[in-house]
């Protein structure tokens, strides 16, 4: 394809079909805090200096308070999971090194969560780096407001036809994949009253939210080249949709769940997506949910969480009873899916903040994400 209008270059590169269809790599981005005060702890660099695996599976993200633990491209969901907890393993043993340093900055804990529910507004360090300063002039104060921190969940796939498939899959369920995995009810110290708030924070961003249907791949590049015509990135893996195709890696990736202490329900939400994803490739989407339904909808399951109800076959649907219809749809076998059924049984990330803010408080909050975390290492 020849350059369009706007587009500053050529279309990018990809390389679906180099790797083994439907294979699955995660990445989570986790917050670094104050082993004593489980304050925010800009120590990202310090941190990434001692760790032992490379930095293709764990490195920088935009903040100094933060890392982001990868996987690489394996066949199971279990795999993928392990990976992570090798990952929290080297960063926890990083960040108590730390403490022993002479001179140098405290030692720092993990912690998995969208948002850190105490820290206090503008309490931000960016990672010094020509694309983050780049993220920065087009942002502003946006990005200096507090780290936040998602899982991302990508799925290889054979070729360009089967990424729009693919993606246009996982448009129908972001709502319920949202609300599912809300882990950050509290923000700057009180309940925000939503079961995301970090939804709240990142909506701020140009360019967030639900993608747009996509007949095919031209089409995918011609939305890319009015991104760029509109005064937008000129890097398509700056165009930040809740999911995406990632041309340089040959997958869809689903970006904006929220970061989840427990990896297993990290394992759950993964396996439901890589699930979609191979549904929506064998039997594309033949009628697409309308963009306001799911723009709606994802604003309430960002709010209400497992009580939102969301865009379903044409009408208002309970998400649990969504996500049960779903399952039965999928008829899936793998293991790391039940994790699911617990979700919808015993609660979400959500939940189970509140629960532990009622028995102690933020100090207890705070205690229950750092051992909540570290337990998966």
């Amino acid at each position: 394809m020849s350059e369009g209008p706007g587009t500053g270059g050529p279309p990018p590169p990809h390389r679906f079909g180099e790797g083994q269809p439907f294979s699955v790599g995660l990445e989570e981005e986790l917050l670094l805090v104050d082993a004593e005060t489980l304050q925010l702890a800009h120590v990202a660099d310090e941190l990434l200096a001692r760790v032992q695996l490379s930095r293709d599976r764990i490195d920088h993200e935009a903040f100094l308070a933060e890392v982001e633990v990868r996987s690489e491209p394996v066949g199971s969901v279990g795999q993928a999971v392990a990976q992570l907890a090798e990952g929290r393993a080297d960063a926890a043993r990083a960040g108590a090194e730390l403490a022993g340093a002479e001179p140098g900055p405290v030692g720092a804990t993990i912690m998995s969560a969208g948002l850190h529910p105490d820290a206090r507004l503008f309490d931000v360090e960016l990672v010094q780096s020509e694309r983050y300063e780049r993220v920065e002039q087009q942002m502003q104060g946006l990005i200096k407001r507090t780290p936040e921190c998602a899982l991302h969940i990508h799925v290889g796939l054979p070729d360009t036809d089967a990424a729009v498939t693919a993606m246009n899959g996982l448009r129908e369920w972001l709502p319920l994949l949202h609300g599912l995995g809300a882990n950050s009810p509290f923000w700057f110290g009180v309940d925000s009253g939503m079961a995301s708030s970090r939804a709240a924070v990142i909506r701020a961003y140009p360019g967030r939210g639900i993608p747009p249907v996509m007949r095919d791949w031209e089409q995918y590049l011609a939305c890319l080249d009015a991104v760029r015509g509109g005064g937008g990135p000129t890097d398509h893996t700056m165009v930040w949709w809740d999911a995406r195709p990632q041309a340089r890696l040959g997958t869809v990736e689903l970006r904006e769940v929220d970061a989840q202490t427990e990896l297993t329900s990290a394992g759950a939400i993964a396996a439901l997506a890589r699930a979609i994803v191979r549904l929506y490739v064998e039997d594309p989407v033949n009628k697409p949910a309308p963009e306001q339904a799911l723009h709606w909808s994802s604003f309430r399951a960002a709010r209400d969480g497992l009580e939102a109800d969301i865009y379903c076959d044409g009408s208002p649907c309970p998400l649990r009873e969504a996500t049960k219809a779903l399952l039965a749809r999928l008829g899936e076998t793998d293991p790391e899916i039940e994790g699911i059924e617990r979700i919808v049984r015993e609660g979400n990330g959500a939940d189970r903040q509140r629960a532990a803010h009622r028995e102690g408080g933020m100090p207890g909050l705070l205690r229950y994400l750092a051992d909540g975390t570290a337990k998966a290492v």
